[in-house]
This record gives C-alpha cells, structure tokens and sequence, in this order.
C-alpha cells in the first residue's frame, strides 16, 4: 500500500479548495456534488525548519524537502457502500491510502449547499452527523470485506481442522472485537487489538482501522480563535476515538497559496493573527500519522531531507538514498540537529566527540544528520 493521504467528506465541505491549496494541483472545486470523479493526486514539500537550518550552515546549490502525497477524493454519501454517488469508486480509492484526513464542515453559509443523506436535498450543518454518515458508510464497506473473507476463513478451517483454526485465531479474535463496533458505525480504530490481532486483520485494507485525522473548515472569522461551535464538536469525538484535529479556513489557504513573496504571505497571515499556515500543520500531522521520520544529508552540493519509517535500520535508510547503500553498507557516521545548532559546523561536533559511528542495528533517529560508508 502507497503512503498515501485520502481527503475524504461529504460533498462541498471544501475538500478540492484545501487539496487546491495544499498541492497547487488544478483540483475542481464547482460548487455541486461529485465535481470531483477521478482522484486528483498531489505531491506536497513538508515544511521542516530543520533543513532550512542545515542549508544556513551549508549553503547547498540545493535544498530538496521530504515529501507528503495527497489524494482528493470525491464526496461521498449516505449510501456509498452500496455504490450511492459513484461510492464504490470513491470507497476503493480510499482503500489504497495509508491515512484519512476527514474534512468536516464547520462553517455555515447559505450560497454553499450542504448535503449528506441525498445529494439533490440540503441539509443543514451539522459536524457530529457528518462524522457519523461518513463512518457508517466506511463501517458497511468494512462490514462487507469481512463477511467475504469470513466464507474463506470458515472453509479453510473446514478443510484443513484444528491447526488451520488455531492458525486463524488472532484473524478471529479480532473480528469478533470490531464487527460489533462497526455495526453501530464505530470505528475499527477504537477496539483494543493485540498486535498480532491487527497483523491479522492487515491485508483486508480495511477502512475504519486506517488512522484519521479530522480537518475542521472553518470561516475566516474563526481563524483568529482556532475553534467555533462546530470545530468543539468534533474535537470531542476525535478525542473519544483516540484521533487528531487540525482546524483550517480553506477559503483563507487558497488565497494566501496564491501569495508567492514570504513577506507579503507573513503579512497576509498576521492580519488574521495567523503564524503559521494551517496546511502546514496538516502536512506533518499527516506525515506523523503515517508513521514516517526523517533523517538528513548535507553538503555543499544538496541538503536534503529523506523519508524512513519510524524504527528503521540504518542500512534501511542508506537503501532510500541508494539500494547499492544497503548493500554494501559499511556504517553511519552520524549526529544529530540539535549537535548542530549546539557547535555551529561538523568540525566543531567532532571535536567536542558528538560526530558517532554506527552499525547495522542503530535504529536512526527523528533528526538525524547522517553520512554513509558502503562498499560494493
């Protein structure tokens, strides 16, 4: 499965104008129902002062960023799971992402329609059954992917006996944990699986167990605030459910994505009492929830920021850079950001005896500045 981000809603909740904003990408963003048919796909540069500091010391020709990919998902509604809106598409699309940002309409405004259980009916707002339509339909999917693996289960058990069904215990036991959840459109996400439970349940990509975070749009006069009656909402049942919220003014972020001067762009945002785009502190909420680190390279040729799984090896992160790396890895000499700022240059880390040599099983870390011997 790709490390992926689906944005995901119901239909006009401002999904297209934050993945517009967020990505640049030409994403529709008419203001009717289902605009949005083919997943729009963008690449995002995750902000990170860190590299920006490691370029000050260096002074690379080049700076090149981690990366977070985006996709935006059209709207689903009331009755998805049955194909209701094109659901089925849109339901497999969000399948094959590694996290869901869930963007919840906490804004009102009449020239914008808001529908949820019929996209050709208005509804009124309202961010707690929001949440609730776009879960049941991603439980009812969910529901359906373990019934069908259930008819596997119960065959192979049936014909191979006792071992196979003590093979299948964790698969079952974990079942027997989140189906009732799921039938009352709860969350997969909120049992208490053991880990080999959820090793279990891994390859069926179900929907409710992918971690979420919620994206609260609001209106420009709560931007200054952070929070409104709406966004309170769901911040309570994220917290029930273990989840993150960002809260974000899509309308804002789209206009101030147009601003390309960072001085006309920190003027733009001081005027609402904003330090820092919103959509930034999406991308690394996103980037954390998918369980990615990153470590860097420097030099006078390119400073660089490199994407790792939290818990990887250091020959695992040489292989990012290069599958010859990996191979041939010799070892790490590292140090860290923080040695950094503390000595000022590699030099000065080295004879303070902060610039280290590490093996095979150093496990890198969040922050890591890190230069590799291989041999091939």
């Amino acid at each position: 499965m790709s490390l992926e981000c689906g944005i995901v809603g119901l239909p006009n909740v401002g999904k297209s104008t934050i993945f517009s904003a967020l990505t640049a990408a030409p994403a529709a963003a008419e203001n009717f129902p289902f605009c949005t048919i083919d997943p729009n796909i963008g690449i995002v540069d995750l902000p990170d002062e860190r590299l920006d500091f490691i370029a000050s010391v260096f002074q690379p020709k080049k700076k090149t960023p981690a990366t977070v990919k985006f996709v935006d998902i059209a709207g689903l509604i009331k009755g998805a799971s049955q194909g209701e809106g094109l659901g089925n598409q849109f339901l497999a699309n969000i399948r094959e992402t590694s996290v869901i940002a869930h963007v919840v309409r906490c804004f009102d405004d009449p020239d914008i329609m808001h529908v949820r259980d019929d996209a050709k009916v208005e509804a009124a707002v309202d961010p707690e059954s929001d949440i609730l339509t776009i879960n049941m339909e991603l439980a009812l999917a969910d529901l359906d992917t373990i019934a069908k693996r259930q008819e596997k289960v119960t065959k192979s058990i049936r014909a191979l006996g006792k071992e196979e069904e003590k093979k299948l215990a964790p698969w079952t036991s974990g079942v027997a944990k989140i189906k009732p959840l799921l039938q009352n459109g709860t969350p997969a996400r909120v049992a208490d699986l053991t880990d080999d439970e959820k090793l279990a349940l891994y390859d069926m990509h179900l929907l409710t167990l992918k971690p979420t975070l919620y994206v609260c749009n609001v209106d420009e006069d709560s931007i200054a605030e952070g929070t409104n009656k709406y966004v309170e909402i769901v911040k309570k049942i994220a917290a029930d459910e273990g989840s993150q919220v960002v809260v974000i003014c899509g309308k804002f972020e789209a206009e101030l994505s147009d601003i390309k001067e960072e001085a006309d762009r920190k003027e733009f945002m001081d005027a609402v009492g904003l330090k820092e785009s919103g959509l930034n502190v999406l991308a690394r909420q996103t980037y954390k929830l998918m369980g990615l680190a990153t470590f860097f390279t420097g030099g006078p040729d390119e400073c660089r920021a490199w994407t790792i799984h939290a818990g990887d090896t250091a020959p695992k992160a040489a292989g990012v850079i290069h599958t010859d790396f990996e191979k041939g890895f010799i070892k790490a000499e590292a140090y860290t950001i923080d040695d950094l700022r503390q000595y000022g240059t590699e030099a000065k880390i080295k004879e303070a005896g902060k610039y280290r040599q590490e093996g095979k099983d150093y496990i890198v870390k969040d922050g890591d500045v890190l230069f590799f011997k291989f041999n091939v």
